[in-house]
């Protein structure tokens, strides 16, 4: 009997022992309480992990949770996990989606007086493209982005000067016609490819590979880093410098969100635009970075790579010429566009 009792003594003590390493170390639900954020935002992000405008919007998520005090999380979705840019664009219209990088060529589709900025042969450098983002013609359609399609626009991004790349070479106008080119989903996009002689192909983002895997079609436009980052290159070996647009692109909030924030605190509407201005920044920093790292690595990857002479570059800038009649309208802000170089 001693012995059972011993024992049952034993048992009892382990149970309270166990019952205080359990006290000490289980989580304290009022500390985990405390340590939520008060409000959780969703950013939808097409790019890869380490593309400039994904490390941007990390970079835009910290600054607001630093800059609240931890009140306000933002989650970014990189590799279009929450659709496409047009998808991504409508559920921000109805708050299915509060924070977002659009491509000013995807949200021409939505508000087409924003194609006026991505006409072809439009700007002269980057340079050039940023004294009119930067001025009053940009603030003025960032402006008008809230009363078009009830979005704030909260910053521009930087997505470089746009090439042709093919899986058999072309090294002018003529090689282009006939050839089956990858466009996103933009009218304007459409004419200028056709305009060019080519035959403009509307596929998602991520059916590029395969299709040009399968020579289901002949090739693609779009910038050095994306080139790279989505392997095109792969299976896309020749590389046409004709740098036909330049598409600035945006970051984006839903009104939803802006009213959320406000609700939480009458100053974080003001907080998180600086937070994006100063991502902004950043991003144009990532960007220069990235182009260069990628021509390099293209280069050294073996990916044949022709620049237009002066004389065949006018063939293509005369051969677009007809899309700038289209703009008439807009004719006073292109000619501002085309002085400020």
């Amino acid at each position: 009997m001693m012995r059972r009792w011993h024992l049952a003594l034993l048992a009892i003590a382990a149970v309270l022992l166990f019952g205080l390493v359990l006290a000490i170390t289980a989580p304290d639900p009022a500390a985990d309480a405390k340590d939520m954020p008060d409000l959780i935002l969703r950013y939808a992000e097409n790019q890869p992990e380490g593309y400039p405008t994904t490390e941007a919007a990390y970079a835009f998520a910290d600054l607001v949770e630093e800059k609240t005090g931890g009140r306000v999380q933002i989650r970014v979705y990189s590799n279009g996990v929450l659709g496409s840019e047009d998808s991504v664009v409508e559920q921000m219209e109805y708050g299915g989606i509060d924070f977002s990088r659009i491509s000013v060529m995807s949200l021409g589709e939505f508000m087409p007086e924003l194609y006026v900025l991505q006409l072809p042969f439009l700007y002269k450098d980057s340079d050039h493209m940023w004294r009119v983002l930067d001025g009053p013609i940009g603030e003025t359609f960032l402006a008008s982005i809230q009363d078009s399609i009830g979005l704030t626009a909260l910053t521009w991004f930087d997505a470089g000067v746009r090439h042709f790349y093919t899986n058999e070479p072309v090294t002018s106008l003529d090689d282009l016609k006939g050839l089956y080119i990858r466009v996103a989903e933009s009218s304007l996009m459409e004419e200028i490819i056709q305009d060019l002689g080519a035959v403009p192909v509307r596929l998602a983002y991520d059916d590029v590979y395969s299709a040009l895997a399968k020579e289901d079609i002949d090739g693609a436009e779009n910038n050095w880093p994306s080139y790279d980052y989505t392997g095109h290159y792969e299976v896309a070996k020749y590389m046409l410098l004709d740098g036909h647009t330049r598409i600035p692109e945006l970051m984006l909030a839903s009104a939803e969100a802006m009213k959320k924030l406000a609700d939480l605190d009458p100053s974080y509407p003001s907080i998180v635009e600086d937070c994006a201005r100063q991502a902004g920044l950043l991003e144009r920093e990532l960007w220069k970075q990235a182009e260069a790292e990628s021509e390099a690595k293209m280069r050294e990857a073996g990916v044949t790579v022709t620049s237009l002479s002066d004389a065949e570059l006018r063939r293509f800038r005369e051969a677009v010429a007809p899309i700038y009649e289209e703009y008439a309208d807009q004719e006073k802000i292109i000619r501002k566009i085309q002085e400020a170089a």
